[in-house]
């Protein structure tokens, strides 16, 4: 498998495009806290060496990465929160998330790329949806290391909070022994009440 590019953002720079942002998000499977997105604007002259899908990345390189992509590059940083999952549904959520982020970032961009294969409605900047998006786009790749970096980081958080659930270590995702606590300890005020186990835990009959 080839490692991501600059040729997506090089297209769009060729075509008038003149900042390219990235634009990914982290948390859509989680049974507990918000869903977090991350748009980034690389300088094309200084793309920190590494980049990949954050999922093929140890956590100590995407902590250095994300330090450095900090550096060198345009990021910001949006969530949509856990009654938003429940309100909206993960999918429009994680939109959300993206479009916040979008616009939290300054300079603006003129042009995205974004992880998927939808295009948030919100979004009125020219848009380019990418299948797989992080093994394919430096700048998606690394709003997808931002990304994760800080949800962990929220997760991290609130185990402390919350303890016997290992957010600190499955980041709320839906591992035995995170499914064993929602039976044993019960439902916190961060579990998504939309999805499937959570909610039968506080309905059954």
């Amino acid at each position: 498998m080839n490692s991501p590019d600059f040729s997506l953002e090089a297209l769009a720079l060729a075509g008038g495009a003149s900042r390219v942002a990235g634009v990914d998000e982290v948390g859509r499977g989680p049974l507990a806290g918000p869903v977090t997105a991350a748009a980034v604007i690389l300088d094309p002259a200084r793309i920190p060496a590494g980049l990949n899908d954050s999922k093929k990345l140890s956590a100590k390189r995407r902590i250095a990465l994300a330090a450095e992509i900090r550096t060198v590059a345009q990021v910001s940083v949006a969530h949509a929160s856990v009654e938003e999952i429940d309100e909206h549904n993960i999918l429009r959520a994680s939109h959300i998330a993206m479009e916040r982020a979008v616009a939290a970032l300054v300079p603006a961009p003129d042009y995205l790329l974004i992880d998927g294969n939808l295009i948030p409605r919100g979004l009125t900047l020219t848009s380019e949806a990418v299948v797989k998006g992080d093994g394919r786009s430096v700048s998606i790749a690394a709003a997808s290391i931002v990304a994760k970096i800080e949800r962990d980081a929220i997760m991290m958080d609130l185990a402390q909070q919350f303890p016997g659930y290992g957010w600190e270590t499955n980041a709320g995702y839906p591992s035995k022994s995170h499914k064993e606590a929602l039976q044993n300890l019960g439902v916190t005020p961060h579990h998504r009440r939309s999805f499937k186990p959570v909610h039968n835990i506080l309905y059954q009959e």
